[in-house]
């Protein structure tokens, strides 16, 4: 098969593309033929060794495609079932393995480019606003990037429990299309973001800020939050947030803040199952509304990793095999 290969950390152009063994599934497993990968911010971070990775290895773990091959004692799957994943093993390939009780049936309304890119930003914006902070009819949040595949869900899901919500985003462009998701405003990065915060919610700040961007963004966050506020700190595509004295949480007025990852928030089956699902519902029904931003040869992943890096995409980006 072909497949992307890093065989050491370091920027997008240790993205190799060319032969690599075919994958077999392990007993609990499928092997699925890849129609379309999720890139996703957690990549580059392993890419770079922010998080642990031991090269050489082939990337990804999100992907949608048919699967062709059964590990032994797998009775829940067969082989021509059409799947979407977030727990895949080296998905920036024609073939990937993945746990068969992480899988996750895909509607035939649904595109695999949705579908390999929608799961682990759906589940995440899920987990992120029915359980980090669960928003509460009449709740005023802050979503960072709030063009971006999550910010965009976040966004939506956000609304639909009963929230305003006030966006971050880096052009009119994107203003336009976290406004189109139900951003009752949007803010620039190059503002004042905390006293604009202040000043659309009449000095009160906000419920909760939800933050993917990191270090370029958490000082903001933590100044736009009301009296015992959340920040939930879910990812750092602008870099890892330096450590910082806890004593701002007081000054700020005995903030929460989180850490979060959506690993855990999927420990269960049960929880993987009510999640995804609530995802792929809501595309069925229409309640929600998922954009892919850009899509890529699979030869051409170190590209996606540059222009998503740069911030240059919008919604999604995906790969195609």
């Amino acid at each position: 098969m072909r497949a992307i290969t890093v065989q050491r950390n370091g920027g997008p152009e240790v993205l190799e593309y060319g032969q690599a063994h075919d994958p077999t599934p392990a007993p609990g497993q499928v092997l699925v033929r890849v129609e379309a990968v999720g890139v996703n911010f957690i990549d580059t971070y392993f890419r770079q060794g922010i998080y642990p990775s031991k090269p050489p290895y082939t990337p990804g773990t999100e992907g949608a495609g048919t699967v062709v091959a059964l590990g032994d004692g797998v009775t829940s799957r067969s082989v021509g079932d059409r799947v979407a994943f977030a727990d895949g093993t080296g998905t920036y390939a024609e073939l990937a393995t993945v746990p068969a009780d992480r899988t996750v049936r895909v509607p035939d309304a649904v595109g695999s480019d949705v579908a390999a890119s929608v799961l682990l930003q759906g589940m995440t914006a899920h987990y992120l606003t029915h359980d980090s902070y669960p928003v509460q009819p009449g709740d005023t949040v802050l979503v960072h990037a709030g063009a971006g595949g999550t910010g965009l869900l976040v966004t939506q899901m956000a609304k639909g429990l009963g929230a305003r919500v006030i966006s971050t985003v880096s052009s009119d462009a994107k203003a336009e299309l976290s406004r189109g998701a139900g951003a009752a405003a949007t803010l620039r990065y190059t503002d004042d973001v905390a006293g604009r915060v202040r000043e659309l919610t009449d000095g009160a700040g906000v419920a909760a800020v939800y933050d993917g961007v990191g270090k370029d963004t958490i000082q903001a966050s933590l100044a736009s939050a009301r009296p015992h506020g959340y920040i939930i700190a879910f990812g750092a595509a602008s870099g890892p947030i330096p450590p910082f004295d806890l004593q701002q949480l007081n000054s700020h007025g005995s903030l929460y803040i989180q850490r979060p990852s959506l690993g855990s928030y999927v420990a269960t089956p049960q929880d993987f199952e009510r999640r995804s699902s609530f995802v792929f519902d809501g595309l069925a029904d229409g309640t929600l509304r998922f954009l892919v931003g850009a899509s890529y040869p699979l030869a051409d992943a170190a590209r996606a990793h540059t222009d998503l890096q740069a911030r240059k995409t919008t919604g999604s980006v995906v790969l195609i095999p």
